[in-house]
């Protein structure tokens, strides 16, 4: 599990295809303190550790990762988010995430408002109804609250400190992010719909 507060930016320092795609991911922590089979999140991607050293590891990602997530269109340079999983007693600063990207959401537009960036989203159909204003959403791993809802659309405040040192300082028209809906939201959303249906079970 993790908070979608990032920790650190990661360069993609090669990518080789052996079965499954392997990543080698350079950071500024010391990489061999990262258990073999540690879970690290990936601009959202929730990838396991299978080897290290001083400076930098190694992920693997399977094919349905590559489908369902941004990770196959990343290239040696690119910079992603990180996060380490969260332990017991560590500070909960966003909300709960689980590394599980949902779906891939689009940038619409970028506006400068004052120090911060009002950035508006268009969420997959089948992801549309968990966005609620007020609620959370993780984008390429950052917690973000939700502030206005359009039908799919949606827009989030990014404050100056989280546009320099995440990776959405490069959101731009056309952006394409790894989206995980509010775990809360999911079963909320589960409930009612067991609640629906027992209800016209018994009509």
């Amino acid at each position: 599990m993790f908070t979608g507060i990032v920790t650190a930016a990661g360069t993609i320092l090669s990518i080789t295809d052996r079965g499954d795609r392997i990543l080698r991911i350079g950071a500024g922590w010391d990489c061999t303190a990262l258990p073999i089979g540690a879970s690290v999140s990936h601009s959202g991607i929730c990838l396991t550790v299978v080897s290290h050293d001083a400076e930098s590891y190694e992920v693997a990602a399977s094919a349905e990762t590559m489908r369902v997530t941004t990770l196959g269109q990343w290239q040696e340079g690119d910079v992603v988010n990180l996060e380490r999983a969260l332990c017991v007693g560590d500070e909960l600063g966003g909300h709960i995430v689980s590394g599980h990207v949902d779906g891939l959401a689009t940038v619409l537009s970028v506006t400068p408002v004052g120090d911060s960036h009002e950035v508006w989203i268009r969420a997959p159909q089948n992801l549309a109804r968990f966005v609620a204003p007020k609620g959370s959403v993780a984008l390429d791993g950052v917690s973000l609250t939700v502030n206005e809802v359009r039908g799919t659309d949606f827009s989030i405040n990014v404050i100056d400190h989280t546009w320099k040192v995440t990776t959405l300082g490069r959101c731009a028209e056309g952006r394409v992010l790894n989206m995980e809906i509010d775990m809360l939201a999911r079963y909320v959303a589960r409930l009612a719909e067991s609640d629906m249906a027992e209800s016209e079970k018994n009509d």
